[in-house]
């Protein structure tokens, strides 16, 4: 076995909601591994076990330890992964799971969101030469000092699938998920929306970032700076899938090619002497309460206060909420917002955030700021317009 490919293959918590789903998923593993391929699965959490598990936190404790919430959160993969193992040796499959610490994932010392600082696969190659499917826990690690078990953040098992197709030099990564592929605009929002069949890794990179929950963006600057060849495939669909690339060769630059949202950003105000004493005060805040650092979409400093612009997760953004309201020189200065997002290849047109402001206005939709960055221009609108804002949008997507 030791000179045949290798193949990573991450499964998300919808493909392995069940029972009956972990054992189908089994199948297709117990075929691959007899097609001769070595094989690695990455599993995520069953279902929504994950936000089962933070609801529980905060309904214990309404500011949980970071570290503590970590030791919590990394069971679900657990589950995971030793009911697949069961599930391929039940198919006469020689199978063994290893946690992220056990595969050698180690992280810095960040709870909640820890970044992969190396990953030292030396057991998992040991079980591959020995003809054995290695099933890992996807989104945790262990920090190498402290001997602690860390939790990348959320996405965090395409995060653990690339970083272990790298270090294994694997053929592949396969990032196996229960929609059609990358589409142009969330399939539930908008229905006529298109399959993407090849992007560039720049362009997925800011359509993640500012929405789609394809994957974790982090995941993939991952890949792409370890020439990692990622798929993206629909579980159940042979031919459904997206191949993400270094250049989409053809594709006119500028080309409109998705609309993505976030559904829920909230905005921060400090009150500061200039911008990075804003920073300081928002890093301590964070600190005290036991929060890790969210996206940061846009701030600025005017009049002695610091804005900030932020997302993660709901009960995050809950957390957050119910800490401003304790504190003196930090505040909630208004509701939440949406933001909503055209990412083209290549540059933004000049012309297209007027472009883009236009077709909201002609929708009744009215944005109070946008963002721009070299891929993405960015609206944030109210939350009751997100999604006829991604419909109005996704009329300027031009597909390929």
């Amino acid at each position: 076995m030791r000179n045949h490919p290798i193949i990573v293959q991450k499964y998300g918590g919808v493909c392995l909601e069940t029972p009956a789903k972990i054992r189908s998923v089994a199948r297709s593993l117990a075929d691959l591994h007899g097609r001769g391929h070595r094989v690695v699965a990455i599993v995520s959490a069953m279902g929504k076990t994950t936000d089962q598990l933070i609801q529980m936190a905060y309904q214990v404790s309404p500011a949980p330890n970071r570290r503590e919430l970590d030791m919590l959160l990394t069971t679900g993969e657990r589950i995971s992964m030793s009911l697949m193992s069961m599930a391929l040796a039940d198919l006469g499959v020689p199978a063994i799971s290893f946690t992220g610490s056990q595969a050698g994932v180690m992280t810095d010392d960040s709870h909640s969101s820890a970044r992969i600082l190396d990953v030292r696969p030396i057991r998992v190659r040991e079980e591959l030469d020995r003809g054995r499917v290695v099933v890992l826990a996807g989104f945790q690690g262990v920090n190498p000092a402290t001997r602690e078990i860390t939790t990348l953040g959320r996405g965090g098992s395409d995060t653990t699938a690339v970083a272990m197709a790298a270090a294994l030099k694997a053929e592949r990564c396969e990032i196996i998920k229960e929609v059609d592929g990358v589409c142009s605009a969330d399939p539930r929002i908008v229905p006529d929306a298109k399959p993407l069949r090849r992007v560039d890794f720049a362009s997925l990179s800011e359509m993640c970032f500012w929405g789609a929950k394809v994957l974790h963006f982090r995941s993939i600057e991952l890949a792409q700076s370890q020439d990692v060849p990622l798929v993206i495939k629909q579980w159940g669909g042979v031919e459904h899938s997206t191949q993400v690339m270094k250049e989409v060769a053809g594709m006119e630059n500028g080309k409109a090619l998705a609309v993505n949202s976030i559904a829920r950003i909230e905005h921060v105000e400090i009150d500061c002497n200039d911008l990075n004493h804003g920073f300081e005060k928002f890093a301590q805040h964070l600190k005290q309460n036991s929060l890790s650092w969210p996206q940061l979409l846009d701030s600025g400093f005017a009049v002695g206060k610091t804005s900030m612009t932020v997302a993660c997760d709901s009960e995050w953004l809950d957390a957050l909420s119910r800490t401003l309201e304790q504190s003196q020189d930090l505040r909630k200065p208004r509701e939440a917002s949406s933001a909503v997002s055209l990412t083209c290849f290549g540059a933004v047109s000049p012309e297209l955030p007027l472009t883009a402001l236009q077709v909201l206005a002609h929708h009744g939709i009215v944005p109070d700021k946008y963002v721009m960055s070299p891929n993405s221009v960015s609206l944030f609108v109210p939350v009751e317009n997100r999604e006829a804002a991604v419909k109005a949008l996704h009329s300027l997507v031009q597909q390929a």
